[in-house]
């Protein structure tokens, strides 16, 4: 409470924490807004010694740092949006013992240089944010993550710890083989969200489905996502155009900028967010009454975690995705034009995403499944089926 200002845990934060301090390898499947970040930061912040988070987002890392020390905690980054001299005073930092959360990104942890300085501190434990990017059926494989099973061989006695908000069961299985966890503690939270209300809408005049939406929530907080980054700066304008207070955010924009954008929603000097995909990554704003999708995601997994931004604070929001059967022949196009050719598990998850999109099946019911759980009961009574409400 002192340094994080919470005075309770969250449902299942409490055991990952424990499993955690008794140097036990863990796989922890915790859905956005769960608080992953705490689970591994609270004991760094307990415990003596050195914990490393692995982490492949960059914006991520800094806004984590930068909220830590805030708070006092010495938290450092390093990854290759370093200038050289702050690289080295963090190195420095870290020779002197000063250092007690380092994040850095996959690249940097994989080279031999910063194997040797590792094997030389011997870190307490080292976390891996984003687990699931090990796995070629994850939505979002990344291929250095495969080498990341050295840490496993070179440093033996520290216990790894994965995270991910999103994983199906052959994802679980590739993220325990690839890294080599040593007979894991298993650890999965609830994927359920009972306080969202999902609602899907087939698109015809956008800018018109999302002003309704917005008027149910006059003076609140809402996040509306694009696939590119010219739909949010064409969907905010729109909106600014009808007097609403949006801000745009993408990864194509100055940086500055981007930044006062994020500040100002998450201070409430604007209403809402208009981004891609970009936004929202360990952004702890509790109170996001709704999220938009104006267009179909690419996969399930991020439409859980996207949608997982609202209602962290318990109370109800609305989640509407915004869809026409062109979003499916898009995402085509994008993977198919990728520098990487895309995985079948990229593939599998875009299917299940056109089929949740296009189902008549209770969305929580649908959600839960597609992770490998099952709901209470025939009826959500929150979702645009269970409520029937399909036709409107």
């Amino acid at each position: 409470a002192k340094v994080f200002g919470y005075t309770e845990f969250r449902s299942g934060q409490e055991a990952v924490i424990e499993h955690l301090l008794s140097g036990r390898d863990t796989l922890v499947l915790m859905p956005t807004g769960g608080g992953k970040s705490l689970c591994y930061q609270l004991p760094a912040v307990h415990e003596p010694g050195l914990t490393v988070v692995i982490s492949p987002l960059l914006s991520l890392m800094q806004d984590q740092v930068e909220a830590l020390q805030a708070m006092g905690v010495a938290a450092e980054a390093l990854h290759s949006g370093l200038s050289s001299e702050h690289a080295l005073s963090v190195l420095r930092r870290l020779q002197n013992d000063e250092v007690s959360l380092l994040y850095v990104s996959p690249e940097r942890a994989l080279q031999s240089a910063f194997i040797e300085r590792l094997q030389a501190y011997q870190p307490r434990f080292i976390a891996i944010d984003e687990a699931h990017c090990i796995s070629q059926w994850g939505h979002d494989f990344r291929p250095e993550y495969r080498q990341l099973k050295m840490l496993k061989e070179t440093l033996p006695g520290t216990a790894i710890h994965a995270y991910t908000a999103t994983a199906t069961q052959q994802v679980r299985d590739d993220i325990v083989e690839d890294l080599g966890l040593d007979e894991p503690e298993m650890l999965v939270g609830s994927f359920d969200r009972p306080n969202l209300s999902y609602k899907v809408m087939v698109r015809e005049g956008a800018a018109d489905q999302i002003s309704a939406i917005m008027d149910r929530h006059p003076g609140e907080s809402g996040i509306i996502y694009c696939i590119s980054r010219r739909d949010v700066e064409k969907t905010s304008e729109q909106l600014n155009q009808r007097g609403y207070h949006t801000r745009p955010y993408h990864a194509g924009m100055d940086d500055r900028q981007r930044k006062a954008n994020q500040e100002a929603f998450i201070a409430e000097r604007v209403e809402t967010i208009v981004a891609t995909v970009a936004f929202g990554m360990g952004i702890d704003k509790s109170n996001v009454r709704y999220v938009v999708h104006a267009a179909m995601p690419k996969s399930l997994e991020g439409y859980q975690q996207e949608t997982g931004r609202a209602g962290r604070d318990g109370l109800e929001a609305e989640c509407c995705l915004l869809y026409t059967g062109g979003d499916y022949g898009r995402w085509r196009a994008i993977l198919e034009g990728s520098d990487s050719e895309p995985t079948e598990g990229a593939w599998r998850s875009l299917q299940a995403m056109q089929e949740f999109a296009g189902s008549v099946v209770c969305r929580h019911s649908s959600l839960v499944e597609y992770f490998g759980q099952s709901l209470d009961g025939d009826n959500c009574g929150a979702c645009d089926v269970c409520l029937g409400e399909l036709d409107q």
